[in-house]
């Protein structure tokens, strides 16, 4: 299980699958060659069209209807990936113009070091300006992390005391001078949006996360937020990766570079969480 994203910028491969079809046959295609590895590593050499796979959707504390799936099946709902590839060549939301570059994800659980990481990069009072902005906008648009508090209540631990969604039962916080904030809130701000992170959106989150420089004027911040923001060229993406990083954080910031991404080609990002 993952949080998917994907740039929505508009190209026939989209046009022609949509960005949820996207995302749907490449979960579709991996899930396919990790039955077919454990099937191989068992020394079956079936072929996969009578290959079949158990599988269900749940929610947490749900039991979800499980379905016999074929492998085959899988990958022939895929393979009109392939067909679409090399428009991935000329586009600026693929970086390196990778195959599907503008789709990402995120791995369930969530760790308890993204949580604390997440938390370390809001702004301090003492960067007046954002910090005045993330407390307004937390006030204001009602970011209290019930949404996200409900899903890690309901994901129980399994017999081998795992979560499937969150490392830690409780949301860790952080004091940032008067005001306290959760990571359930902070995911919440990211995830709790809608299935689409608008540019405006993008724009303070990008901010609020420190992604690109907190070190500008007043109007540059309402650049940031307006829906066409000449910012938008002449801002950097400043996260960087540290040796110290596990998987969940190094997923978690090319997440926010596909935001930035986005949010300078003025598109939104649509996301699966």
């Amino acid at each position: 299980m993952a949080i998917d994203a994907i740039i929505e910028y508009d190209c026939q491969p989209k046009q022609v699958m949509s960005a949820g079809g996207i995302l749907d046959r490449l979960k579709e295609r991996q899930r396919a060659n990790e039955v077919i590895e454990w099937f191989r590593a068992a020394g079956d050499e079936r072929p996969p069209d009578q290959m079949g796979f158990e599988f269900s959707q749940s929610a947490p504390g749900e039991t979800g209807e499980k379905q016999l799936v074929v492998v085959q099946d899988l990958l022939d709902h895929a393979a009109i990936l392939d067909e679409y590839a090399a428009f991935c060549r000329r586009c600026p939301a693929s970086p390196n113009r990778s195959p599907y570059g503008c789709v990402g994800f995120i791995n369930y659980p969530i760790t308890a070091r993204a949580e604390v990481w997440l938390l370390e990069r809001l702004p301090p009072p003492d960067e007046p300006l954002v910090w005045l902005l993330l407390k307004q906008g937390i006030q204001r648009l009602g970011y209290d992390g019930a949404s996200i508090k409900a899903l890690r209540e309901a994901d129980k631990p399994d017999e081998a005391n795992q979560r499937a969604y969150f490392e830690l039962p409780n949301a860790p916080n952080r004091r940032l001078g008067e005001l306290r904030v959760a990571s359930d809130q902070a995911l919440e701000m990211i995830f709790g949006v809608g299935e689409r992170i608008i540019p405006n959106h993008a724009g303070i989150l990008l901010l609020f996360f420190n992604a690109i420089d907190r070190d500008i004027e007043a109007k540059d911040i309402q650049d940031i937020s307006s829906a066409d923001g000449s910012i938008r060229d002449q801002v950097a993406f400043s996260m960087r990766e540290s040796a110290d990083d596990d998987a969940c954080i190094r997923e978690f910031i090319a997440f926010f570079r596909s935001l930035y991404t986005a949010w300078t080609l003025r598109q939104p990002l649509f996301i699966d969480p």
